[in-house]
C-alpha cells in the first residue's frame, strides 16, 4: 500500500496543486494512505479537510525580502523546524514512502526533514519563476517537477528537473459549458462573468471590479457578475456592494470563496483573474477569454511574466493595477462582454498553454521514485 505525504500551502495556489494529485492517487489507488502537512492559518485548514484528508502541522514562516524582527523569526524558524521533534514524529509515525511538495514556505521543513532521513522526494515548481523554498530545496529533493521548461534555467540542479505542467483538481475539463451553465442554472441568453483574485484575495481588485460593477450591473440585466472577494476581504466588499447599491442587484453574486471552482469557470463566458501559475493553468484548460491581473507583491513580479507571455500570444487581455485609474479593467471588460469573435479567438490561444497530462505524469514519476528506493533496500 503506498504511503504518501504532501505539503505545500499558505495559499490556494500551492495547496490546490498538492489536492490535484492526492486525489489522482487516490483514483489509481484507492487504499493508498494520504495526508498533507501545512501550518496553522495557511488556507490548507480549510482546502485539506474539505478534500477529506488529514492534515498535520509543522511551524514555518515566510521569508520577507527585509529586515525586520519577523524576518529574523522567519530564518531561525527555517533553520530549525526541520530537526524539529514535531517535524521529526510526522515522518516517523506516518511512515511515507515518499514526500511531495507543491511550493510555498509551508513545504520546507518537511521536505528537508525527509531529505535527511533518506525518503525519496520531489517538489512542484507551478510558476516560471522559482520560489525561494524550491532554489533552497532544489539541493536536498530528488527530483524537480516543473510546470515551464524555461525554469531549468533559474536552478543549480537541472539534471533533477522533469517539465510536467501543472496538476489540476478534478473537475476542470470535465464538464462541457453546457453542463455547467445548466447546473447555475443560466438561461440561453444570460452572460457570466467571474472575477477570482486569488484565495486570499485582493482589495485592490475588488475595489476596481465592483467600481465597474456599479456602472456595469445595472444596465446588463442578462450578465450574471459573480466576485470572489476573498476571506480577508468580504466585510469590505460587501460594504461596497451596499454603498453602491450593488445588494439590489439580482445579477451580483459576492462570495468569499468559491469552492466549486471547476463548475463556475466551465459556464463563465469571461474570467478576471491573478496571474498565478495555477490560475492561468485552469483558464487554460478550460479555454477562456480571459482579463489577466498579475499580482505586484509577488516575488520577482512573477505573475507579470505569466501575464506577459499570454498577452504577447494573444491569449488573454493584461491589465495592470496601475491601470486601473484610467478606465484599462472596464475597457478590457466591455470589449470581450461585447465581441463574440474576441472571446472565441482568446478562448483558442489560450488552449495552447493547457497541461493535458499532468497528473498522470506526475502520479507516474511517483511511482516510479517509490519502485527505486525500494529496489534500493531489497538490495
Amino acid at each position: 500500500m503506498l504511503r504518501v505525504l504532501l505539503t505545500g500551502g499558505g495559499s490556494g495556489g500551492h495547496v490546490n496543486p498538492a489536492i490535484a494529485i492526492a486525489d489522482t492517487i487516490r483514483q489509481n489507488q484507492p487504499d493508498a494512505e494520504i495526508a498533507f502537512v501545512g501550518v496553522k492559518g495557511g488556507k490548507e485548514c480549510d482546502l485539506v479537510p474539505r478534500a477529506g484528508y488529514p492534515l498535520y502541522y509543522v511551524e514555518s514562516q515566510g521569508i520577507r525580502r527585509s529586515l525586520s524582527l519577523a524576518n529574523i523569526k522567519a530564518l531561525m524558524m527555517a533553520i530549525t523546524s526541520p530537526h524539529s521533534k514535531k517535524t521529526k514524529s510526522i515522518l516517523e509515525d506516518f511512515r511515507p514512502d515518499v514526500v511531495i511538495g507543491t511550493g510555498g514556505y509551508v513545504c520546507w521543513p518537511l521536505l528537508r526533514a525527509a531529505a535527511i532521513a533518506g525518503i525519496p522526494t520531489m517538489v512542484h515548481e507551478s510558476n516560471c519563476q522559482p520560489g525561494l523554498a524550491v532554489k533552497m530545496l532544489q539541493h536536498s529533493v530528488d527530483t524537480i517537477l516543473l510546470n515551464f521548461a524555461e525554469t531549468e534555467q533559474y536552478l543549480q540542479k537541472k539534471k533533477k528537473c522533469l517539465v510536467v505542467g501543472n496538476p489540476l483538481r478534478g473537475g476542470f475539463g470535465s464538464i462541457s459549458k453546457e453542463q455547467a451553465r445548466q447546473k447555475l442554472e443560466l438561461s440561453e441568453d444570460e452572460m457570466l462573468l467571474l472575477c477570482s483574485s486569488g484565495s486570499h484575495g485582493s482589495a485592490t481588485v475588488n475595489a476596481a471590479v465592483l467600481d465597474m460593477l456599479r456602472l456595469l450591473a445595472p444596465t446588463r440585466p442578462n450578465t450574471r457578475f459573480v466576485l470572489s472577494a476573498g476571506t480577508k476581504n468580504i466585510e469590505s466588499a460587501e460594504r461596497m456592494c451596499r454603498e453602491y447599491g450593488l445588494d439590489q442587484c439580482p445579477n451580483v453574486l459576492v462570495k468569499d470563496y468559491i469552492y466549486d471552482m471547476p463548475l463556475q469557470v466551465a459556464a463563465a463566458d469571461v474570467v478576471i483573474t491573478r496571474a498565478g501559475a495555477m490560475s492561468l493553468s485552469e483558464i487554460a484548460r478550460m479555454g477562456k477569454a480571459s482579463v489577466v491581473i498579475p499580482s505586484p507583491f509577488v516575488a520577482d513580479n512573477h505573475q507579470l511574466r505569466n501575464a506577459t507571455a499570454m498577452a504577447d500570444r494573444n491569449a488573454a487581455l493584461l491589465v495592470e493595477e496601475k491601470d486601473f485609474e484610467s478606465g484599462a479593467l472596464s475597457r478590457a471588460v466591455i470589449s470581450l462582454l461585447d465581441d463574440a469573435h474576441k472571446r472565441r479567438e482568446l478562448q483558442e490561444n489560450i488552449s495552447a498553454f493547457a497541461s493535458l497530462d499532468a497528473n498522470r505524469l506526475i502520479y507516474e514519476h511517483i511511482l516510479a521514485a517509490v519502485d527505486k528506493s525500494k529496489s534500493k533496500k531489497r538490495k
